[in-house]
């Protein structure tokens, strides 16, 4: 007779991690992630993959969009997504911590995904006077919140399309330093190129509730050729729209109401 064995927390950790990360159609057993991280926690690919779809029942946008999961979410299951987005700055921390975690017992199975050192902490963040563990959590989740960010836009900026990682940020429409409790959310973030993400930052271009892109009337009537192909061409137009994770109009009318810059010169 064989035994079932319950999920832990690692496992369904593990499993919420290749949420964040694994576009919506990826949740396969064939998957490689899916194969490597499911040896990882000692599961078949196919329970893996079939936790992922559970997880896709609980999730609002994926619900809203007609795309169901399977129905068979456990209380566990349930328990932790309320857990996750309870608090996503904690949570992303812990699941960082705990893949890493894992990977040290099991170094031989995949490379640990939060190594790379070019973290995107916002360069007006001000450690003075904290402890270090407090910039290291900072790091930690800032990756979690990235992987997930791309992930939901299949790894492309929103506006542009552009596909080239290196050249892509996940940018906070509440800005970083305005609101600790939301920081890490990914329902606070959007994919943009580097020129998208400062001219966001700078209230140049904003997005609307029904997630179509504003660009300042202050910029209309400049003659700059650069600036109207880069920028401008994309006033009215809509955004690619993410296969979860979609900006919460709470977060997009903050970033219009105390960012944009919506009066013309």
């Amino acid at each position: 007779m064989t035994i079932r064995r319950s999920w832990t927390r690692e496992d369904h950790i593990v499993a919420l991690y290749l949420y964040q990360i694994l576009p919506f159609g990826s949740f396969d057993q064939r998957n490689a992630d899916v194969i490597k991280y499911s040896s990882l926690i000692n599961r078949t690919p196919s329970a893996l993959a079939m936790k992922l779809s559970n997880l896709a029942s609980l999730d609002p946008i994926i619900i809203e969009s007609g795309r169901k999961g399977l129905s068979g979410a456990s209380k566990g299951d349930k328990e932790i997504w309320e857990e996750m987005n309870t608090d996503w700055s904690k949570f992303s921390i812990e699941i960082e911590e705990t893949i890493s975690r894992l990977v040290q017992r099991n170094p031989t199975i995949i490379e640990d995904p939060f190594t790379d050192e070019d973290d995107e902490i916002p360069t007006d963040t001000d450690f003075t006077g904290k402890e270090k563990t407090v910039e290291t959590k900072a790091r930690v989740g800032q990756r979690s919140f990235r992987s997930a960010v791309l992930s939901a836009y299949n790894n492309q900026c929103c506006m542009s399309g552009l596909s080239v990682q290196k050249l892509l940020i996940a940018s906070h429409i509440v800005p970083w330093k305005d609101d600790p409790k939301i920081r890490l959310h990914p329902r606070n973030g959007l994919p943009l190129s580097m020129i998208h993400d400062k001219a966001f930052d700078l209230g140049m271009i904003t997005v609307t509730n029904d997630l179509k892109i504003l660009v300042s009337k202050k910029y209309h009537s400049k003659d700059d050729e650069f600036f109207n192909s880069s920028l401008l061409r994309f006033d009215g137009e809509s955004l690619i729209l993410p296969n979860k994770f979609s900006p919460l109009p709470e977060f997009l009318e903050r970033h219009r109401d105390e960012i944009f810059e919506s009066k013309a010169a």
